[in-house]
């Protein structure tokens, strides 16, 4: 292959392609599964080859073991892997709101398919993550992510050990910002809630003869959903003005 590219040309690429890989792998919208896998798989080689220019003055020779090698792959791997899992982690906070509204508006019952890659899901939820999605691409934050992985590269370079530490870390933050921001988008309902079925209580202290379930089920749907679609506008402001705060770490 010497006379199309060089044996280091061609390891340098592969070394991209396996970190860029991982990353589109877990990519929210680039990554969903119902991305066709050649999509995906050609968006992968497409990056590898356009970022194999960029980073390849860091590597100068090609290991001579077979273990070497592998190594390099692996590392690279968890990068993206670990990249890739935080971008894709954030998203849940979307489907953790739908979850709190259905079981607070009693439509917890509603399950559906996700798109997005769960295997069912409350309505709202799934359409809180499409949501999410249709936000991503519309507010130009894909392009963020190839952002992020060129900066990968600085902030990682491929002679620079894994922090699997610090890894670990930023995971189970990023989870924990990801429940409570999506606490956060789900209070509106949640207050409305917490009134409403104290209401609810005392009613029927006062009035016990009174069908209060028959009545009041229809009223927390209707009145619950109805606040949500109020607040939709501002769950899609904060919740991609704080995406954009995540992403601006990798970039």
């Amino acid at each position: 292959m010497d006379s199309y590219a060089t044996v280091l040309q061609i390891y340098v690429a592969g070394l991209v392609f396996a970190r860029v890989g991982a990353m589109v792998m877990l990519m929210p919208g680039v990554g969903e599964t119902v991305v066709p896998p050649r999509i995906r798989l050609s968006f992968a080689v497409l990056m590898a080859i356009i970022l194999s220019p960029l980073v390849s003055s860091s590597i100068t020779t090609v290991p001579s073991s077979v273990g070497d090698v592998a190594g390099a792959v692996i590392h690279e791997v968890l990068i993206g892997l670990m990249i890739g899992m935080v971008l894709k982690l954030f998203v849940s906070s979307l489907t953790t709101a739908g979850e709190i509204i259905s079981i607070q508006t009693t439509l917890s019952f509603a399950q559906t398919a996700n798109p997005a890659g769960a295997p069912s899901s409350t309505a709202v939820a799934t359409f809180l993550s499409m949501l999410g999605l249709v936000l991503i691409m519309v507010t130009d934050l894909h392009h963020l992510f190839i952002g992020a992985m060129v900066k990968s590269y600085d902030i990682f370079p491929f002679a620079r050990a894994v922090l699997v530490n610090d890894a670990a870390t930023l995971a189970v933050r990023t989870v924990a910002d990801s429940f409570k921001l999506g606490v956060q988008l789900a209070a509106p309902v949640l207050v409305f809630s917490i009134v409403f079925n104290l209401a609810t209580g005392l009613v029927g202290r006062v009035m016990p003869s009174f069908q209060i379930f028959f009545v009041t089920s229809p009223l927390s749907v209707i009145l619950g959903l109805s606040l949500l679609g109020l607040s939709l506008g501002g769950i899609a402001m904060v919740w991609s003005d704080r995406y954009r705060e995540l992403l601006a770490v990798f970039n």
